[in-house]
């Protein structure tokens, strides 16, 4: 499903870009802006009605709330009783003119829904997020990342990773920054399938 399957890279600065160190989302949103970031929250929310419908969603929304409730609700793989409640999402992709990648976004949203898990604890972040998604992205109430993290997140409590088509060396770097048998416990991936990570 994915619109570029590359490995992860942050983007390089092109003509006219926003100076280094600077967020690519300006806090004075021009007309045009507001306008772009209305029309991507709505192309959104036209996408999860439209899966919630569709037979793949509820088999996905079977098959996983199943597995990762029953993992979620207290067993001793996610270290008792706490709960799934925390989210990380690397590498959606550009959702406003990208049709895989918003329909990712609109499982991801259905999926946290299902999980019962707050949309505000779902981190995001893509280098090629436009101002006006990294608006619609706050607006729909993630948290929007503004650093890239290159998948170097240490992880303290249960927590789901949706990394729909990241490269391997992003797995690599979330897998060895939590390298002991009691974190990786913690960690649930969505994404590729390491047997094809390991095939290439």
């Amino acid at each position: 499903m994915a619109c570029n399957n590359e490995e992860w890279q942050v983007a390089g600065r092109r003509k006219g870009a926003a100076r280094r160190g600077q967020h690519p989302s300006n806090p004075k949103l021009d007309s045009h802006q507001v306008s772009d970031c209305k029309l991507d929250k709505q192309k959104m929310t036209n996408a999860m009605n439209e899966l919630r419908g569709e037979d793949v969603w509820m088999e996905w929304r079977d098959l996983l709330s199943k597995r990762l409730l029953s993992n979620a609700s207290g067993s001793s793989d996610l270290n008792g009783d706490a709960s799934l409640q925390h989210c990380v999402c690397y590498g959606l992709g550009n959702f406003a003119s990208c049709v895989s990648s918003r329909y990712q976004l609109a499982m991801l949203l259905l999926l946290l829904e299902t999980l019962q898990i707050p949309v505000g604890s779902c981190s995001v972040y893509d280098p090629v997020f436009s101002a006006s998604e990294c608006d619609a992205l706050k607006e729909l109430g993630f948290t929007v990342l503004t650093e890239n993290e290159e998948g170097k997140r240490p992880v303290y409590q249960p927590t789901l990773f949706y990394l729909m088509h990241c490269g391997k060396a992003l797995y690599n770097n979330l897998l060895w920054r939590n390298w002991t048998p009691q974190t990786l416990q913690k960690i649930i991936i969505i994404g590729n399938r390491f047997h094809g990570i390991q095939e290439r």
